[in-house]
């Protein structure tokens, strides 16, 4: 294929993502599932992976894509997390809430597993970790759908599901890694000892690189600095992963750091702050990020569209696991709003969609040819096989397709409007509509916006 080719198809896709989010911002439909549909659209009309080898290339892009993806993830997630004293019982709600979901929600969903799939041998490879490897990505909400969809809501339901997005992205990928990293330690007291190390040795390193990192980028004065701090953070993480640190928690208080400077530059650390230019920098840090984090984003979906099994999207059995899933999560969601939000639960109930974190930490669960420590294995190993034969990418489809459903449709009725005539608007919006211009302006605008809320 020409590299010409490649580029024009990859500026067309951008572009066409662009498109999906003016008409996400219009209907509230999420424009991940158009841009997964779009790569089912190219692996059917365009170009399939028909060979074991291009199926490897997808795989091995998917997995790149996903660990730079997840690093801009927690880092825009840290940017959106404002600490104030007003906010401290909001916070304090909404990550307990974002918590106890989550925990809930992986085991129920790893016991449905357990039901289905484990029949006491070894061979099933279906046990407590492995189908709690395959329940935690499942039950973390994806922020990066949230955040623009909730822009319209009344302030304190708008802050509380960014506060509670945020915090289930951050919480769901470290408890993944725990599950990761911990999946041949026997003795319940070894996983606690060598938890606790890691943790504490990893938040020690993360508060001084961060405070590091945050000094070194307020004096920074040429214009590439963003970048520059990018390869910085990246290199962070690689060389964490390679320590076995959980190097997610540099990136997270990186962010935090540099997002609240009046909280962590106190007393004697006062000085070293520079409120004004870095809140400049912090402005165009957070546009840059959102930006990276939308290109990324964008191939990973459309990859992992074209690698979806057809076939399996016309298997009654995975759809109906996917319902019983999202029955369970919105159970479990409705039971911690109940409980600690009172009866106020509407739209929150219905906005928990899963996403981008979803897929790829699915596509990080072991699967015989990684060991231990990450290093990519001559030859296939089943002890290091995390996979559940029996489990399907159909599954995961269907639970984004039916929780991103769930989402527009409360949505668009708490505006007080119909789903048939948002609909219709939406059609009209992609066949030319002549407002065109100007529900992009709108969405730019909405976009700038969100952004000045976080400074």
């Amino acid at each position: 294929m020409s590299s010409y080719v490649i580029i024009i198809a990859a500026a067309l896709i951008i572009i066409l993502s662009f498109i999906f989010n003016i008409v996400s911002n219009k209907t509230n439909i999420p424009s991940v599932l158009m841009l997964i549909l779009l790569g089912v659209f190219i692996q059917l009309v365009v170009w399939s992976p028909d060979t074991h080898a291009k199926n490897s290339q997808l795989m091995m892009g998917l997995e790149i894509l996903g660990n730079v993806g997840l690093i801009f993830i927690v880092l825009e997630a840290a940017l959106d997390l404002k600490l104030k004293k007003d906010k401290i019982g909001l916070i304090a709600k909404s990550f307990i809430i974002a918590l106890l979901a989550l925990l809930f929600s992986s085991f129920a969903i790893a016991s449905v597993f357990m039901f289905l799939w484990a029949d006491g041998s070894p061979e099933s490879n279906v046990n407590w970790i492995t189908s709690l490897m395959y329940a935690v990505p499942l039950s973390i909400m994806s922020s990066a759908i949230i955040i623009p969809s909730v822009s319209k809501l009344v302030k304190n339901k708008k802050e509380f599901m960014i506060y509670e997005s945020t915090f289930s992205d951050i919480l769901g990928i470290m408890f993944f890694y725990f599950l990761k990293n911990n999946r041949y330690v026997e003795s319940a007291e070894q996983v606690f000892k060598d938890v606790s190390i890691n943790i504490g040795a990893t938040v020690l390193i993360a508060l001084v690189i961060s405070y590091l990192l945050v000094i070194l980028f307020q004096k920074l004065q040429m214009q590439a600095k963003y970048f520059l701090m990018f390869s910085v953070l990246v290199l962070l993480y690689a060389i964490g992963k390679m320590f076995h640190l959980s190097s997610l928690i540099i990136i997270l208080f990186f962010g935090l750091v540099l997002n609240n400077s009046n909280v962590f530059f106190i007393g004697p650390l006062r000085g070293l702050s520079v409120g004004g230019k870095l809140k400049n920098s912090l402005h165009e840090l957070h546009v840059i990020t959102l930006e990276t984090a939308f290109v990324l984003r964008t191939f990973f979906f459309v990859v992992f569209g074209v690698t979806i099994s057809i076939s399996s999207l016309f298997d009654y059995r995975y759809g109906l696991l996917s319902l019983l899933i999202v029955v369970i999560l919105f159970a479990v969601r409705w039971i911690m709003l109940r409980v600690f939000s009172g009866k106020d639960i509407i739209p929150q109930l219905w906005i928990a969609p899963r996403g981008l974190i979803t897929v790829l930490l699915f596509f990080s669960i072991p699967n015989g040819w990684v060991d231990v420590h990450g290093e990519m294995l001559n030859e296939y190993n089943s002890k290091f096989d995390c996979t559940i034969a029996f489990f399907d990418q159909g599954i995961l489809l269907y639970t984004i397709l039916l929780t991103s459903i769930i989402m527009t449709i409360s949505l668009i009725m708490t505006r007080g409007e119909k789903v048939k005539d948002v609909l219709l608007d939406s059609i009209k919006l992609k066949s030319g509509d002549n407002k065109v211009v100007s529900k992009i302006e709108e969405a730019l605008s909405d976009n700038n916006q969100h952004i000045d809320e976080q400074q």
